[in-house]
C-alpha cells in the first residue's frame, strides 16, 4: 500500500472535495498548503484533445511569462568568433565553441538552457544523447538556434519557456513559485493558457483542453474549470 506523508494528508484536507474550481480559487488554496523547506514551483498540467501518435497534432511553442519563473536561468551559448563576446555581454553564463562541447561531453552540465548559432549545430550533434533526454537540445522552433544570440538570451532571462506535448497528450509547465503573489501567478497562467490555445493544430476540432490541473512541486493537484 502506498504510504501518504503527513504533509500530503494535511494538504489533502485543505483541498477537501476534489471538484473543479476556477483558477483564482485554486491559487488561493495552494497558499494554504503545509510549507516545505524550499520555495515550491507552481505547475499547470494540461491534458489535450490530440492524438499524440500524429506528428501534425503535436503541440509545441514558446512564450515569455510576464513575471518569469522566479529563478535565475543559467544559459550556455555554443558559438565562436565575434558572437562569443556578444553572448557574454548579453549575460550568458557559459560561452564557448568546440571546447565547451568537449567540456559537456566530459560531464559539465551547469546550465538550464542551451543556445547555439546555426554553424555550430553539426558539432553540437555530438551532445544529442546528453542534451536530448533532458530537453536541452537547441532547436529553431524554440528560438534557441539563432544568429541573434543577444535577443535569445534577453528573452530567456526575462522568462521565456518552451512547451511541448508528450506521448500522453499532456503538457506540464511551471508558472512561478509559491512565494509569487496571486496576481503574478494568474498573469503567468493566463499567458501560457493563451499560448497553448493559439498553438492548437488545425486538424483538432471541438474542445482542445480536455482537463487542467494546478499543483505545487510537493502538493496534490487541483482540478481547474476549463
Amino acid at each position: 500500500m502506498l504510504k501518504v506523508s503527513k504533509r500530503m494528508k494535511s494538504a489533502s484536507l485543505v483541498v477537501g472535495e476534489k471538484t473543479p474550481m476556477d483558477l483564482g480559487a485554486a491559487v488561493d488554496l495552494i497558499a494554504k498548503f503545509p510549507k516545505v523547506k524550499f520555495d515550491e514551483t507552481v505547475e499547470l498540467h494540461f491534458h489535450l484533445h490530440i492524438d499524440p501518435k500524429k506528428n501534425e497534432e503535436s503541440v509545441r511553442g514558446t512564450v515569455v511569462l510576464p513575471h518569469g519563473l522566479g529563478k535565475a536561468v543559467r544559459i550556455a551559448v555554443v558559438c565562436k568568433g565575434e558572437v562569443e563576446k556578444k553572448a557574454r555581454d548579453a549575460g550568458a553564463d557559459v560561452v564557448g565553441g568546440e571546447e565547451l562541447i568537449a567540456k559537456v561531453l566530459a560531464g559539465f552540465m551547469d546550465f538550464d538552457v542551451v543556445v547555439a548559432t546555426p554553424d555550430m549545430m553539426r558539432d553540437l550533434s555530438k551532445l544529442g544523447k546528453l542534451l536530448g533526454p533532458r530537453g536541452l537540445m537547441p532547436t529553431p522552433k524554440a528560438g534557441t538556434v539563432t544568429l541573434d544570440v543577444e535577443k535569445a538570451i534577453k528573452e530567456l532571462k526575462a522568462g521565456k519557456i518552451e512547451f511541448k506535448s508528450d506521448k500522453q497528450a499532456g503538457i506540464h509547465v511551471g508558472i512561478g513559485k509559491v512565494s509569487f503573489s496571486k496576481d503574478k501567478l494568474l498573469d503567468n497562467a493566463k499567458t501560457i493558457m493563451e499560448a497553448i490555445n493559439t498553438a492548437k493544430p488545425n486538424s483538432v476540432k471541438g474542445v482542445f483542453i480536455r482537463s487542467l490541473s494546478l499543483s505545487t512541486s510537493m502538493g496534490p493537484g487541483l482540478r481547474i474549470l476549463v
